[in-house]
């Protein structure tokens, strides 16, 4: 029955749009690089002491606790508590695991034993009851408190000792740095209680689904408190992203907000940081050993000798994470490293003209090269340039303009006569712009069916390519590199570094010449307006290969920039087709006396140019102050357009493809809701036989007042989303009822014919008779079950928004009865009185009532609503849907 309404073609559409959504989910979810991390594994039992809260606090924050990890000796040791090491507070994220800790803790641990504990860390680790906060927002409050006494209990376990600390280091996964940052906000909080704050895989910028709006007001409050207060908050902060990896939180929101007088905040993508130079999921960041090992790395170098505790000093802090995390020299950190050094030793003096050579060594030192001045057969002091170079995976890489060291007669190689490993250093001289290639990226729209192409036939050991036009997140590309080499007996190494000037995001492919390597080319932020930095692809190369370069846009990656990006949306779209299907079988009811199938209706009024033209027109008008100051007055929240832009996220014709995926989403869902009633309705015949159709079509049945106040009771008392559910099953109970009693009549009708027109002529005397004892008729069931399935669609999208504060209540029932804060409560009281008497309500009710055509205009208004302000807080949409409902409901009375 729903197939017959909807003919080939527009069948063929709908499935066409399910390719293309599988393709750009199929991007997001599987198209990455493969999990490069190494597991970072325990040495001896991990053991989690669980350190004893003022019973006041225990007793107001009865779910959460505090932990302090520990394994082997040093667990047994510390089990008698005050400390003496360095504190640091470990926060895990959306249902994160205090557990997590065990990864860092550890490798922290056998550092400190590989310098016969001089130092060492104590970490510790807080339960949240692995809380759903990035789905409800209710606790995020409460949680950034109870770190605040966290942090406070932790300090007290080292009063007494001679270095006790005054301030610990926060390490947050997910949504727990922005708990810690979150600190920052609370009253009574001083600043001076955290001296580094590390956060991985935490969405900064915006929450990933904004589900109610406790989370969109937690944001807003801590991230204007940090953009007001910047020059006063000396915090130094690391935001490490985990790539294309990490599909749950995306790395464009990981990026602390750049302001000109707040230097203290760096973020990085985990693929960019050095020696670890991998991309990373939501949950590996916690444990990947390569990134675990930086950080360990990092802390130990903020180490002040003098106090046995992190440096105080932020220029300090700031250059150990941009040793670590930004550019590595292949040296070891050091504060204040000496610019002049003394080349000790006897040495060989090995003048070289040419302007390329290569020489092999077998030692690999910290200082390797040097600038002589003025030297003629001998260089006994040089300055030391290693410190200029960059570490990438298999070499190190150092580029020099001579023109910055006119004072330098030579540059020395410097190599120890110390028996090590065989390295090649390879040099050579050239212009900067022989080096330089200029490679146009291929259009957006042109389908991979285009491409360009770069052919590098000089034999030198570097190029840089410069990507022209490229600097939009919608834009996505394959890159091609092929390597031709000469016969070679060794094995030659290629690194192609695409590196994105604008943010740290860069990443590092590793060939072995000659091959053909595929790259993909994607960004996770947009380039600034005000940025004038071309994106580059960096290739150490071979002399002894030829190298092919060519670009080609990728359409399957497009697809997945749009899923990356705006998937949280498709909700707010998929609502907006259902409620112009909707407002369309309510029209036809008015003019025809007849409700039109779901799939005719969302075929004829589900059109994009319903919507966008009016969200693009309000957008336009909001840049005039007359209609910015009537909007102010109307107390309108901003358009949800405009906040995209603000966070550079705008596709072109994004809203378009948004809302073709939604139709098709709503078509196919309105198919699977259909299919499911009649499989209940089959079942419910299976095991009862119902009565025959509805003989008394009253509104308001005897018990209804009755469920209805208990249902709002239920709310009250327990949770919202709870009572949003019963209601949902008691509708789809009333509704497979029916269609039960109607397939059953019909099945009777073609049994016995006799039968059938007995009872068409008994439904005529009861049409006859009066209003609230009318017997409903086969078209009358049908045109009702049609109207009740649209219904079914939009309160299913209404009940999976409301899930998360349901699991969440859920989860949490052994400590708290009732959901405190609610977000779903208010809706709740409208929509259980309302559905109670939709459950009850027929076609045949409402046909002839006066406010039915003003509820059939009310949909699309609110169609534009749902895509204006709730594309980017979820939260807002079951606002829109309650209300055509509620009119629907009213209907009967008026």
């Amino acid at each position: 029955m729903f197939l017959h309404s909807v003919n080939l073609w527009n069948l063929a559409f709908y499935a066409l749009m399910v390719f293309m959504a599988t393709l750009g989910l199929w991007d997001v979810f599987f198209g990455f690089e493969e999990n490069k991390c190494s597991m970072s594994y325990m040495f001896e039992y991990p053991e989690y002491q669980k350190i004893e809260l003022p019973k006041k606090l225990a007793k107001r924050y009865p779910a959460y606790e505090l932990y302090l990890y520990g394994e082997g000796s040093y667990a047994e040791e510390h089990k008698s508590l005050p400390l003496t090491g360095i504190p640091v507070l470990f926060l895990p994220g959306n249902a994160g695991s205090y557990k997590q800790v065990r990864s860092i803790g550890s490798i922290a641990l056998r550092k400190a034993e590989d310098i016969d504990f001089k130092y060492h860390f104590d970490f510790f680790s807080v339960n949240f009851n692995e809380e759903l906060v990035a789905l409800y927002g209710g606790s995020l409050q409460k949680q950034t408190k109870f770190v605040h006494e966290c942090i406070k209990t932790i300090l007290k376990l080292y009063k007494g000792q001679e270095f006790a600390p005054k301030s610990v280091a926060i390490i947050g996964h997910s949504m727990g740095g922005l708990v810690a940052r979150a600190l920052l906000t609370l009253k009574n909080f001083k600043q001076d209680l955290i001296n580094l704050l590390i956060t991985q895989a935490t969405p900064h910028v915006a929450p990933v689904m904004p589900l109610d709006r406790f989370i969109t007001d937690f944001y807003m409050t801590v991230n204007n408190y940090w953009i007001l207060n910047a020059r006063h908050i000396n915090l130094t902060t690391l935001s490490v992203a985990g790539g294309f990896r990490d599909y749950q939180v995306r790395s464009g929101l990981t990026f602390l907000p750049k302001l000109s007088h707040h230097t203290s905040a760096l973020s990085v993508v985990s693929s960019a940081v050095p020696k670890t130079w991998v991309s990373t999921d939501h949950l590996s960041i916690v444990w990947c050993k390569q990134l675990q090992l930086t950080t360990i790395r990092a802390f130990f170098d903020l180490i002040d000798a003098d106090t046995k505790q992190i440096t105080q000093n932020p220029k300090k802090k700031l250059s150990v994470l941009n040793h670590h995390f930004i550019r590595h020299p292949a040296k070891h950190f050091e504060e204040n490293p000496a610019i002049i050094s003394d080349l000790t030793g006897t040495s060989m003096w090995v003048p070289v003209k040419v302007s390329k050579w290569t020489y092999v060594a077998y030692n690999d030192t910290n200082s390797w090269i040097f600038g002589c001045i003025n030297s003629t057969s001998m260089c006994r002091q040089g300055v030391d340039l290693s410190w200029k170079a960059e570490l990438l995976p298999t070499i190190k890489s150092l580029t020099l303009r001579l023109q910055d060291y006119p004072s330098l007669s030579h540059l020395v190689v410097y190599v120890p006569s110390i028996h090590g490993s065989k390295f090649v250093v390879d040099c050579e001289f050239f212009k900067k712009e022989t080096r330089s290639i200029q490679l146009p990226v291929t259009h957006l729209f042109s389908f991979g069916l285009s491409s360009r192409k770069v052919i590098l036939n000089t034999s030198g050991l570097f190029y840089n390519i410069e990507l022209l036009n490229f600097g939009q997140i919608y834009q996505a590309f394959k890159i091609n590199v092929v390597s031709k080499c000469s016969s070679v007996k060794e094995e030659i190494t290629s690194i192609y570094k695409l590196h994105i000037p604008w943010s740290y995001e860069d990443s590092l492919t590793i060939a072995q010449a000659p091959s053909s390597t595929e790259i993909s080319l994607k960004l996770h932020i947009a380039q600034p307006e005000n940025d004038s930095h071309v994106a580059l692809l960096k290739m150490y190369t071979s002399s002894d290969c030829q190298y092919e370069v060519t670009v080609k846009t990728s359409f399957s990656q497009i697809l997945g920039q749009v899923v990356r990006f705006h998937g949280g949306a498709l909700p707010a779209y998929v609502i907006s087709s259902i409620l112009l299907a909707y407002g369309g079988q309510l029209y036809s009811l008015f003019s025809t006396g007849h409700c039109l199938e779901y799939a005719a209706m969302l075929d004829k009024e589900a059109k994009p140019y319903k919507v966008d033209p009016f969200v693009i027109m309000i957008k336009f008008l909001l840049g005039y102050k007359w209609f910015k100051e009537l909007w102010d007055v109307l107390l309108l929240p901003e358009l949800d357009a405009i906040v995209l832009t603000s966070q550079s996220m705008c596709f072109p014709l994004v809203s378009l493809i948004l809302f073709l995926f939604g139709t098709c989403t709503a078509y196919w869902g309105g198919l699977l809701s259909s299919t499911s009633v009649r499989l209940l309705s089959s079942l419910w015949l299976a095991l009862k036989r119902p009565s025959e159709l509805p003989k008394d079509i009253k509104m308001i049945s005897a018990d209804l007042p009755f469920l209805t106040v208990v249902l709002i009771i239920v709310s009250w008392t327990t949770c919202g989303a709870f009572a949003i559910l019963l209601t949902y099953l008691y509708y789809v109970f009333k509704i497979v009822h029916l269609q039960a009693s109607l397939t059953s009549y019909k099945n009777s009708q073609t049994v016995n014919p006799k039968h059938s027109r007995r009872s068409e002529k008994k439904c005529s005397q009861h049409k006859d008779s009066a209003a609230h004892h009318r017997r409903l008729s086969v078209g009358d069931a049908e045109d009702s079950i049609r109207m009740h399935s649209t219904v079914i669609n939009l309160l299913t999208w209404v009940v999976l928004l409301s899930m998360p504060s349901l699991i969440y209540w859920l989860k949490n029932l052994r400590y708290y009865f009732k959901l405190n804060p609610d977000p779903c409560k208010p809706l709740a009281f409208i929509l259980i009185p309302t559905m109670a008497i939709l459950g009850n309500t027929y076609t045949v009710s409402i046909k002839s009532s006066k406010l039915l055509k003003t509820t059939s205009q009310f949909p699309l208004p609110l169609a534009v609503g749902v895509i204006a302000f709730g594309s980017a807080h979820l939260y807002r949409v079951p606002c829109f849907v309650f209300i055509p409902l509620l009119l629907h409901a009213l209907c009967n009375f008026m």
